[in-house]
């Protein structure tokens, strides 16, 4: 059959309520413009994010009824780390509250002022946990990625040659690891083939520099290659993701993307030593070794939802799902980046919105008119996240502005996503209507979470 089916049925649901755009115009102004600031029941389709936003199967709520609350040694600590441990394959594992969490352990372990830390692309808060302690995040995508129209299979690919290159200019020592993301997030939700995660693996021990993947979506990452890469077709997602993962030294995970959970994260490493002094930082800031922020139940509930986010009928629906809304919106010349991602469709606002300049937020703007104009929620990935230097203060234009649509998995059906298109068909009819926006207070970081912004 060519129609990919949702493998699940649905046993439990939460009404959405509907609201009138003169509604939504005084809640976007209470909110300062700022779509995090409002209030979920007064979002139609939530879409800002995938992070903690799945739905969670009737084994993983059973798991949790099993959680152990012991502090230290908990039955659930254990059950969890076997699953870590099985999957990835990492003999020291690092619980922590969320992704973020193990981003803060990470960076203040290894990263010292001065220091660069390459990457694929950065996402928000690893950039800002890299920043935070004086280090610089360098983004050093392959050059297909700066076509978002591209149709290249892995435009989440790093660049070889650049990361080659800025090795010889700053020296392997300024250098504390190297990492991947997978899928690029901030790149379109594009995956990193196998032999990109071999290449830069290969170059960072060859340089006697630890490799670290950023491993929130490694199984729609694994399917990918599954799909795209040649020498894969045969072998499983899991399998995949085993050999993923023994190129490198160490990962960090958010819980809350692939593995299903509503809270959670960890760091894996080979390095003894590294370890300690992560378990040691650990105790400091997020709770015991063998819980790290976290409740029992939230340990059992991630030990289930890592093993089912490895399951190839689910990884087919979700890969489908997401392609439904690019190839729609591709249908209907809307720019988006193509090919799909795992996650999200990432509209490309600068080309949607093309009156705008880049220092007039694109990206937020057409964030703010969707909700406005359907009640959907998305995130700007462009100059409000990343324009400004967090050193000097000074501002520039982003690579790209982008809204992101990123779907919860397991949440919502096909007719929220057609709802989503319609959406979007609509704003795009009166695209030239459409204003910038200016800033009127930010935070030193993050700004995008807590900005309040104002019409030009």
């Amino acid at each position: 059959m060519k129609t990919a089916i949702e493998p699940f049925r649905i046993k439990t649901i939460e009404p959405i309520q509907f609201t009138t755009r003169l509604e939504r115009e005084r809640y976007l102004q209470e909110a300062g413009l700022n779509l995090f600031s409002l209030r979920a029941e007064d979002v139609i389709i939530d879409l800002l994010t995938d992070s903690g936003t799945s739905a969670m199967s009737a084994q993983a709520w059973a798991a949790m009824m099993q959680g152990d609350e012991s502090y230290a040694g908990a039955r659930s600590w254990y059950r969890f780390e076997a699953a870590v441990q099985d999957i990835f394959g990492f003999p020291y594992v690092i619980p922590t509250h969320q992704g973020r969490a193990a981003e803060r352990l990470f960076a203040n372990v290894l990263i010292k002022p001065g220091m660069v830390v390459p990457n694929n692309t950065h996402f928000d808060t690893t950039r800002a946990n890299i920043e935070a302690v004086g280090g610089k995040a360098m983004d050093l995508p392959c050059p297909e990625a700066s076509d978002l129209a591209l149709e290249a299979p892995f435009k989440g690919d790093m660049d070889i040659a650049a990361l080659e290159r800025l090795i010889s200019e700053v020296g392997a020592m300024q250098i504390p690891a190297i990492m991947l993301t997978v899928t690029n997030n901030s790149g379109g939700g594009q995956p990193v083939s196998m032999a990109n995660i071999r290449a830069a693996s290969k170059l960072a021990h060859l340089h006697g520099i630890p490799f670290y993947i950023d491993a929130c979506r490694f199984a729609e990452n694994a399917y990918f290659i599954k799909q795209r890469e040649a020498g894969y077709e045969e072998m499983s997602v899991r399998e995949i993701v085993r050999e993923m993962f023994a190129y490198a030294d160490g990962c960090l995970v958010s819980a809350k993307k692939d593995a299903f959970a509503n809270i959670g994260g960890f760091l894996c490493t080979r390095d003894d030593r590294v370890a300690e002094q992560l378990r040691s930082l650990l105790i400091l800031s997020e709770g015991f070794p063998t819980y790290g922020g976290l409740a029992g139940r939230d340990l059992d509930a991630i030990a289930v939802g890592l093993y089912e986010c490895l399951d190839e009928n689910y990884l087919n629906y979700r890969i489908h799902s997401t392609q439904h809304l690019v190839d729609k919106l591709h249908e209907l010349d809307i720019p988006v980046i193509r090919p799909a991602g795992g996650h999200a469709a990432y509209i490309d606002a600068r080309r949607f919105l093309p009156h705008i300049e880049p220092l007039q937020y694109p990206g937020q703007a057409l964030a703010v008119e969707l909700y406005l104009e359907a009640g959907v929620r998305g995130v700007e990935v462009g100059t409000v996240m990343f324009g400004r230097d967090v050193h000097t203060g000074i501002e520039r234009p982003a690579k790209w502005d982008l809204l992101r649509l990123a779907i919860p998995r397991r949440v919502y059906t096909q007719s929220h996503i057609d709802y989503v298109i319609e959406a979007i068909a609509q704003v795009w009819q009166h695209r030239d209507r459409v204003r910038g926006l200016k800033i009127v207070s930010e935070p030193p970081y993050l700004r995008h979470f807590s900005a309040y912004f104002s019409f030009i």
